[in-house]
């Protein structure tokens, strides 16, 4: 059993989310909360402090704030449009054909979910600054954790050989911070331990973005520690390799390149590394996925926990959302009767993807009964179908610890992605051998379940997009994988409420990429707005 990090009950947490570290957020202009105090000194003579530090880097991705949900250490960021993983979510799915958000008077979700965002969107600002924070906090560590700064310490040999792994993972959560704005804004101010603390950021775009990220996870990935044998909840090799992998398999995206070949490699070296699927598909969106059979498929999770960590994270917003006004089905799944009402539906096209073959799938988890599958009016929450995927309650039938906030971690990367992108890229010509890839898809679908296996000949890219669908619905890879189709922009593919249209209309090409928010670029006159904007 793997031990859970406590990243979020230390002291070196506290500090970092009180503190404003105006030592390492000017570098990137991230305006905190407080700006008159700077990590002391003092706070490294224990040197289990280091490693509590080292929390605060993780804790970004998982809370806004110390002062409980609410909170935000951002400044003049709502901590509702600045939580990492919902960000995430919203930017990566809810822009596509999968979601849709029935409250849209919560700030940016309806330009969002219909596509015709603006460079004002304030969730646009809350990821853009979010991930930018990473990159803060991850300076800042490695500037406090150079060879100079330890021996001025004093600190043991022992402690310096944790913190060899410690600065590795460090940098790997850098690079995945540049890794999700290369994605989705095509460009990032950059600043690493070596930049000038006060000096203007240098802005790298998507190019050196690309080879940043890659060079960063292929350097550090032996200090990693081996798959699967770190504490639960911190990084380990696995993560660093899923990334690399992500990156070549979107590579004719970013940097109009293949790599497909790579990208089976490090899909190869993932597999190897010990994972397995977890017993039951849904055990992975449960309450008590860090200890039931999920622990062997999640490569990397985003750690939620319903007492000590409460925040508006992607889980509690899917759990919360996904109670129907109808159905009430709130109890079921470990929240209040009612939920948040019918806050979260599917889209028509989504719900088209389980036909009869599918009707007794573990992964199809569609409820339509007295319900119209089309949302002819988004704010009518009685129409389109829901979902019950993500669940509070645990694999023995307990239920989470709060009603509201939930205890179900958000599975960031997990072994079946790797399996969907192996058999993609064998497909686009990255090699490997097309019975692996068949094996693999039958393994996912034998897994949940479905009688309904495939041959070779059926293994084409538009099985691939669908299926990853079926698979991997609101785990925020959609937005993703429709441009790498060239089928996010244009009209080629059309779904309800695309462009503005209740039936989808075609959308501009630009907007394969998110706007740079203004905010953003009036800290930082280096940033120039991406094209069309």
């Amino acid at each position: 059993m793997k031990t859970k990090f406590k990243m979020y009950k230390t002291i070196g947490v506290i500090c970092i989310f009180i503190v404003t570290l105006v030592s390492c957020t000017d570098d990137l202009n991230i305006t905190p909360n407080d700006d008159q105090t700077v990590l002391s000194e003092n706070l490294f003579e224990d040197e289990a402090a280091y490693k509590q530090v080292l929390g605060g880097i993780y804790a970004n991705l998982a809370l806004t704030g110390t002062d409980g949900p609410e909170s935000s250490n951002l400044k003049n960021i709502d901590a509702g449009t600045s939580q990492f993983g919902r960000v995430l979510l919203y930017t990566q799915t809810l822009s596509a054909d999968q979601m849709i958000w029935s409250y849209e008077n919560d700030p940016g979700t309806r330009e969002i979910q219909r596509n015709i965002w603006t460079a004002q969107n304030p969730l646009l600002l809350g990821m853009f600054s979010r991930a930018h924070l990473s990159v803060a906090l991850a300076n800042n560590f490695l500037r406090e954790t150079t060879e100079a700064k330890l021996d001025s310490r004093n600190v043991s040999e022992d402690t310096r050989a944790d913190i060899t792994v410690y600065r590795a993972e460090a940098r790997l959560m850098r690079a995945m911070a540049y890794y999700y704005m290369m994605d989705l804004f095509g460009k990032a101010n950059f600043a690493d331990e070596n930049t000038p603390i006060n000096a203007q950021p240098e802005v790298y775009d998507r190019t050196q973005l690309f080879s940043y990220v890659e060079s960063e996870l292929l350097d550090i990935e032996d200090d990693l520690v081996a798959a699967r044998q770190n504490e639960y909840g911190r990084a380990d090799r696995a993560v660093a390799q899923m990334i690399l992998a992500k990156i070549y398999l979107n590579a004719e995206v970013y940097i109009n390149e293949a790599h497909y070949g790579e990208c089976i490699t490090y899909c190869e070296k993932i597999i190897a590394g010990g994972f397995e699927l977890a017993d039951s598909y849904l055990h992975n969106f449960m309450a008590d996925n860090n200890t039931n059979s999920a622990t062997n498929e999640i490569i990397f999770p985003i750690v939620s926990d319903g007492v000590t960590t409460q925040n508006y994270g992607p889980t509690t917003v899917m759990v919360n959302g996904s109670v129907g006004s109808i159905e009430k089905n709130g109890d079921e799944v470990g929240v209040g009767t009612e939920g948040w009402g019918g806050a979260l539906r599917v889209r028509r096209e989504f719900s088209n993807l389980w036909g009869p073959a599918f009707a007794d799938d573990d992964r199809n988890t569609i409820i339509s009964a007295e319900r119209p599958i089309d949302i002819p009016d988004i704010s009518d929450k009685d129409t389109g179908y829901i979902i019950q995927k993500y669940s509070n309650a645990t694999s023995t039938g307990q239920l989470g610890a709060d009603k509201t906030f939930v205890d179900t971690d958000f599975p960031l990367f997990r072994l079946a992605d790797v399996y969907l992108m192996y058999a993609e890229a064998h497909l686009r010509g990255g090699g490997g051998n097309l019975a692996t890839a068949v094996g693999y898809i039958n393994a996912l679908r034998t897994r949940a379940n479905n009688p309904s296996t495939i041959s070779s000949g059926d293994l084409t890219l538009n099985f691939i997009l669908d299926e990853r669908s079926r698979e991997l619905h609101w785990e925020a890879h959609r937005r993703q994988d429709l441009i790498r189709y060239g089928r996010f922009t244009g009209g080629n593919y059309n779904w309800a409420w695309k462009g503005n249209g209740s039936n989808g209309i075609a959308i501009p090409a630009h907007f394969n990429l998110y706007p740079i928010p203004v905010g953003s670029m009036a800290a930082n006159p280096n940033l120039t707005q991406n094209p069309g904007y």
